[in-house]
């Protein structure tokens, strides 16, 4: 009846991002207290319908937020990647820059010989006191023989002039022509440096953007709650005052059972997952191939949230074995924007390679959620930000973001992703969401901006939420994912 489907709404309200939960217990009325409310049922059911409607709005209206400020925090990743690749660029055209000045140098001594050669050619003919091909060469000859023997002299000596020459001259255009790509390997160096200015600029105005979207976020988010928080007192009200005493009793009833199902099976589902976290962190742990790719990655990376050039370790493992770190006093990736380079997997097969990347991942179960946190060899610090993130402690403590993640699960099957989960959507085989298969990655936003995930399998994910929760294993959130999954491995 209408009476008992709005009881069983009230069953399964639970707030986002939280597993489904039975609510407080309904009072248990005596029979006297039925028989007074009796007549009150039918007045209250449409109030508490309404208030049902209000929770379920709020939530909803959390939710979006947080996508709004996933969006921002990923695009500040963006730029990080950004910005680390202009920097390398500039390295690299530095490295031409001494390399083309070596060469002039080169090309200096080079003519310095050739002088060298010339001026002794023209010493020796001052010393012969003739010049070269002059009758005066042959006059004091004793006869023919030592006619023919200056003449042979002779030729020789024009011979090494030519060819001082001729060196003299080489050395010269070699010189004219590398001090050129001196000059231009010079000014590439310097557009280089200007652009590695122009994505620091643009990284530093991302993670503005997003510390204002989050502080924006905060206040809403509290405006909301305090509504949220209203409406449910008013329908815990309404609960006792609307239903009837009569129907509660059967409403007691049918939560009790629920409870007791639900509690059930809560509990041997945090069993199974405790025991399938286990079991993955010991086969990473014991995984030394997986360990040495992700290694290299990390080798490869730079530091993800270096904003002023300066490289430091802040991985939350003492080495690559993946193994997860946390706590209020740890320690705190530069990339292409294009595909993850999956070269180092050659010796995998697709399966051994997807259950690698997802012992990795579930071994993870736990850590906390840290802004910019997370790299190929485990766990990082997260970024400071002055806003939310900061409040959660995620520059000080030891975690992952939803892009970190990812990159330290794949590193174990030798694939190196960017640090952005926009970035990961385009870096592997698109396919339609509804053909997703386990190892695959989900994703959020406009081509994947804000938020990304690891499918499991039977509609469960693996993620790092948002600052204040922890990596988890979720339910597949329709509402909202990107058309396409991303596959890694065909």
């Amino acid at each position: 009846m209408l009476l008992g489907a709005v009881i069983a709404g009230l069953l399964i309200v639970a707030l986002p991002g939280n597993a489904l939960a039975v609510p407080p217990p309904p009072p248990n009325p005596s029979d006297a207290q039925l028989q007074q409310a009796n007549d009150q049922v039918n007045q209250r059911v449409g109030q508490v319908g309404t208030l049902i409607n209000e929770v379920a709005s709020a939530n909803q209206e959390l939710q979006n937020l947080i996508g709004q400020v996933q969006l921002k925090r990923e695009a500040a990743n963006k730029a990080l990647v950004d910005l680390q690749n202009a920097r390398s660029f500039a390295d690299r055209a530095a490295d031409a820059v001494l390399s083309a000045r070596q060469r002039v140098a080169d090309a200096t001594a080079a003519i310095a010989q050739a002088q060298k050669q010339f001026d002794e050619f023209a010493s020796a003919g001052y010393q012969q006191g003739s010049t070269v091909g002059s009758l005066t060469a042959f006059l004091g000859a004793d006869g023919p023989d030592e006619i023919l023997s200056r003449a042979q002299f002779l030729q020789v000596i024009t011979k090494a002039h030519e060819a001082a020459m001729e060196g003299l001259e080489r050395a010269q255009i070699e010189e004219a022509n590398k001090e050129s790509a001196s000059r231009a390997a010079k000014i590439a160096a310097e557009t280089a440096a200007q652009t590695a200015q122009q994505k620091e600029s643009a990284a530093q105005g991302a993670i503005s953007t997003a510390v204002g979207a989050q502080q924006a976020q905060a206040a809403q988010k509290a405006q909301i709650e305090t509504q949220r928080n209203d409406a449910q007192q008013a329908l815990d009200t309404a609960r006792q005052n609307v239903t009837g005493l009569q129907d509660q009793r059967q409403v007691y009833e049918q939560w009790d059972q629920q409870r007791q199902a639900e509690e059930a099976a809560a509990a041997a589902a945090a069993a199974a997952a405790k025991q399938a976290a286990i079991a993955a962190a010991a086969r990473a742990a014991a995984d030394s191939a997986a360990a040495a790719r992700a290694a290299q990655i990390a080798k490869d990376q730079g530091s993800h949230t270096d904003l002023d050039g300066t490289s430091t370790d802040t991985s939350g493992t003492d080495d690559n074995s993946g193994e997860k770190s946390s706590g209020d006093d740890g320690s705190g990736d530069t990339s292409d924007d294009g595909s993850g380079d999956a070269s180092a997997t050659s010796n995998l097969t697709s399966a051994q390679a997807i259950e690698i990347v997802i012992d990795r991942g579930l071994s993870q179960l736990g850590v906390r959620y840290s802004w910019g946190g997370g790299n190929a060899k485990g766990p990082t610090l997260g970024i400071r930000d002055g806003g939310v993130a900061d409040s959660y402690g995620d520059y000080k403590n030891i975690g992952f973001d939803c892009s970190g993640l990812m990159v330290y699960a794949f590193a174990g099957a030798g694939v190196s992703l960017p640090h952005y989960s926009g970035y990961q959507y385009t870096a592997g085989k698109q396919v339609p969401v509804k053909q997703m298969k386990r190892g695959d990655m989900l994703f959020w936003g406009t081509n994947g901006s804000e938020h990304v995930t690891l499918y499991l399998g039977d509609g469960q994910m693996l993620e790092a939420p948002e600052s204040g929760e922890v990596v988890k294993v979720s339910p597949v959130r329709w509402s909202g994912i990107d058309p396409y999954a991303v596959r890694m491995f065909p």
